[in-house]
């Protein structure tokens, strides 16, 4: 535990930079905490859709999400945290084939019987495989291509790592898909078929607004709509200081849980920042994610997720939150995300509204005819910058570390838990493991109080 008083800032308002504040702040620690946009959540932040709290870009929780599911607990919101039957489709040649069960695969008509056997054979052994690390030398596409086939690549995978990745699908590390399917393999038990996802009644808001409420009442300070402009450490003069609006404020502490690049640029004077450490900061590439939320009275499909598999789509992922929680939550109406990451320079990033939201309704009245874009109620085109690392080959020797060479300055975000992909469950688990490691290094003995998760071994 810290001395009583210790200052600690808290750069970001996601759910790493809240889950942080929020143990600082339980054991005493002083905690401010800075949050750029108008809202905490980050890329959970919440708004409303005719009159219905949601998410701006979709969310949900996987039963082995262990730290999110603890925090909600804690926080008293177990009861809320209700989890429903999933369902996924994938489009293929103009249609809908659902993609749930293994007899799904057996019945998918797009691929030949021999290449369903083998997409299954495939599948079955990256399920099985524990020592994810000789995968990190190969790409995803190569990987595929040689075990899975050509065929099996091109109609199932090679969209979708596109779609995820645009012009860098075909650099993204084997390990990365690797973690993906782990992830949602080791979250059905033991005889289960059918995947359960958990969702907030009230949306992740709740628990957002939660967090914020108890780091207030611990006597923490919450400012919004604030930007960081610089971060640095002067040498033998105290803790590391941050300049906004032309002040300087100093702390004993401060963990920064922003994306690695704008880490470096608040960083960009600082001289503890060796160039090979410059280096590995930006040596991480971004892409942006477009997201249309948007509620209809009538329904388009009976699935929650579905997977557009065409190379060159319009959009990745087309969704429906009620098909996952029910309708009745939102007066009866239907909820559905359009969802894509593109380059921050891509064209999605400048179109007027109106013009982009007008083309993804056009695009999916084409693939589902029982989708009328009259029948929109209400909507909203999210735009959000670095919401996804590139992961290609030689990730792991680019990782940063959390504890950064800026003296008392900590960084926690997604880069920093390959092979793991982004997600709330990893946002509230590294939050934690900050507070942890900074309460340990201010009562402690310094940069070797606590085990750095960054260093250990990959």
């Amino acid at each position: 535990m810290s001395e009583p008083g210790r200052s600690v800032a808290v750069i970001g308002g996601g759910l790493t930079g809240l889950s942080a504040a929020y143990d600082l702040a339980l054991a005493g620690a002083t905690v401010t905490l800075y949050e750029q946009a108008d809202q905490l959540g980050g890329l959970a932040v919440g708004g409303e859709l005719a009159g219905y709290p949601v998410e701006k870009a979709y969310h949900f929780i996987y039963k082995t999400d262990a730290d999110i599911i603890a925090l909600a607990e804690e926080l008293g919101l177990g009861e809320q945290l209700v989890f429903h039957d999933s369902s996924l489709a994938t489009y293929v040649d103009g249609r809908l084939w659902p993609f749930m069960t293994p007899l799904d695969l057996l019945r998918f008509k797009p691929l030949a019987p021999w290449d369903r056997l083998r997409a299954g054979a495939t599948a079955l052994y990256l399920q099985r495989v524990k020592r994810w690390q000789k995968l990190t030398r190969v790409t995803a596409d190569a990987w595929l291509r040689r075990w899975a086939g050509r065929r099996v690549t091109d109609v199932l995978w090679a969209p979708l790592l596109e779609g995820k990745f645009d012009r860098y699908f075909d650099k993204v590390t084997m390990a990365w898909l690797w973690g993906r399917i782990k992830v949602r393999v080791d979250s059905k038990e033991a005889g289960e078929v059918i995947e359960k996802l958990g969702y907030f009644e009230g949306g992740f808001a709740v628990l957002v607004d939660s967090l914020a409420s108890r780091v207030r009442e611990l006597g923490g300070d919450i400012r919004v709509g604030v930007s960081v402009d610089e971060l640095d450490h002067d040498q033998g003069a105290g803790g590391p200081w941050l300049r906004i609006e032309g002040e300087i404020r100093r702390f004993d502490a401060v963990v920064c849980t922003v994306p690695t690049n704008v880490f470096s640029r608040i960083t960009s004077s600082s001289r503890h920042i060796d160039p090979l450490e410059r280096e590995k900061l930006e040596g991480i590439d971004y892409l942006g994610a477009v997201v249309y939320v948007f509620a209809t009275k009538e329904p388009i499909t009976d699935y929650y997720w579905h997977n557009i598999s065409e190379r060159g789509a319009p959009f990745v992922v087309f969704l429906t939150l009620t098909n996952l929680v029910g309708s009745e939550a939102f007066g009866g109406l239907h909820v559905h995300y359009i969802g894509d990451y593109v380059p921050h320079e891509h064209p999605y990033f400048s179109m007027a509204e109106t013009d982009l939201t007008d083309l993804w309704k056009t695009e999916l009245a084409a693939r589902f005819d029982t989708f009328d874009p009259d029948d929109v109620v209400d909507g909203e085109l999210v735009r959000l910058a670095n919401a996804q690392h590139v992961v290609d080959v030689g990730f792991e020797d680019r990782i940063p570390r959390h504890r950064t060479s800026v003296p008392g300055v900590y960084l926690a975000n997604f880069t920093q838990i390959y092979p793991q992909d982004r997600g709330t469950n990893y946002a509230v688990a590294q939050g934690r493991e900050m507070a942890t490691m900074v309460l340990s290094d201010l009562s402690g003995p310094g940069v070797d109080g606590a085990a750095d998760p960054t260093d250990a071994p990959r």
